[in-house]
């Protein structure tokens, strides 16, 4: 039996100038790209998408990615999951990425926004700091913030707590690149 694959349109990414296919909330991430740039100050060379992240789940490493990463002066600031659907359903998966992909530190805020929302949440202490796409901080802010904020690890008594946070929800991802480039490689 041949399985076949669903052809998916392609779109170049706002940020990389990659081509993806256009599934999932690939639409949304790239309206918040495109408002980080055009609205928040941002160049293109402080954010990461598809920014890699490893988890351990029962001494095997899991990869995964994160939808973007904001970074201010070489320092990651802001982790950001663009879902399609509720925000507050992926508030914990984004806090969890933030607490875990930099071993020296917590990346100070976490972000779940799809272009016309937004959920800003503080990553220690993981409360919502601020909702709506003005709440994300322009470059120029960020900069100030970055000056003020001491920059934490994760307690080592929370490591594995978050790692399996973390890969819970994202298993739950679907219709995203990965899983697409995955299925057309098999």
């Amino acid at each position: 039996m041949t399985t076949v694959q669903k052809p998916y349109k392609m779109i170049e990414d706002f940020i990389t100038g990659e081509q993806v296919p256009e599934v999932g909330p690939e639409e949304n991430r790239q309206a918040v790209e495109r408002f980080l740039v055009e609205k928040k100050g941002y160049d293109k060379a402080d954010i990461e998408v598809d920014a890699g992240i490893t988890v351990m789940f029962k001494g095997t490493p899991y990869d995964s990615s994160v939808n973007l990463v904001v970074s201010v002066e070489g320092t990651r600031f802001m982790a950001i999951k663009c879902p399609a659907g509720s925000l507050e359903s992926w508030e914990r998966e984004i806090l969890a990425a933030a607490r875990l992909m930099e071993k020296a530190y917590q990346i100070p805020f976490a972000l779940v926004a799809d272009g016309t929302d937004a959920v800003l949440l503080d990553t220690l202490s993981g409360k919502r700091i601020a909702d709506g796409m003005d709440a994300i901080f322009s470059k120029e802010n960020a900069k100030e913030r970055l000056k003020k904020i001491e920059l934490k690890p994760l307690p080592d008594k929370l490591l594995t707590r978050e790692q399996i946070i973390f890969r819970s929800y994202d298993l739950d991802n679907v219709n995203i690149k990965r899983n697409i480039v995955s299925a057309c490689n098999s």
